[in-house]
């Protein structure tokens, strides 16, 4: 019995401990998006031909992050009976933002004006022996422009 008020202890507490990280990221995500706002992002492969391009550069942007024990919990019983696994789509919403941020980071600190051709890939990192998620990589890339225009 103490192992079952022990394992249900461990539960609430992953599912607070969980909820309050992923909250917290959440609210950094929005607030550098906002700062990021200015560079632009354009899924194309070419810029526009009235675009004068001064520099260009390959950028890109990378974030795992990790399934917590609470999520594998719930996504597990949830193997049991199908149906969309909502526990790990914040995870990978979580891991695609925090990319695009740190792409558009790099774009900025290289003075970029918008990033062309955006790429995103992404990867599952098994953790347990039955090759469960145990984190989601994700990477993404493109080609940073300068313009005359943008400056």
């Amino acid at each position: 019995m103490f192992d079952l008020y022990l394992f249900l202890i461990l539960l609430a507490l992953g599912f607070a401990i969980g909820t309050w990280a992923e909250k917290r990221h959440y609210r950094s995500i929005r607030r550098r998006e906002a700062e990021y706002a200015d560079v632009l992002l354009i899924a194309s492969k070419l810029p526009t031909p009235d675009l004068q391009i001064e520099e260009s550069h390959l950028v890109g942007g990378n974030t795992v992050i990790s399934v917590d024990y609470f999520k594998r919990f719930v996504a597990g019983l949830r193997n049991l009976v199908g149906g969309r696994m909502t526990t790990y789509e914040s995870l990978v919403d979580r891991a695609r933002r925090e990319a695009i941020l740190r792409l558009k980071q790099e774009a900025r600190q290289l003075g970029a004006d918008m990033v062309f051709n955006i790429k995103l890939e992404t990867a599952s990192i098994s953790q347990s022996a039955n090759n469960g998620v145990g984190s989601i990589e994700v990477y993404a890339y493109g080609t940073a422009v300068r313009t005359r225009r943008g400056r």
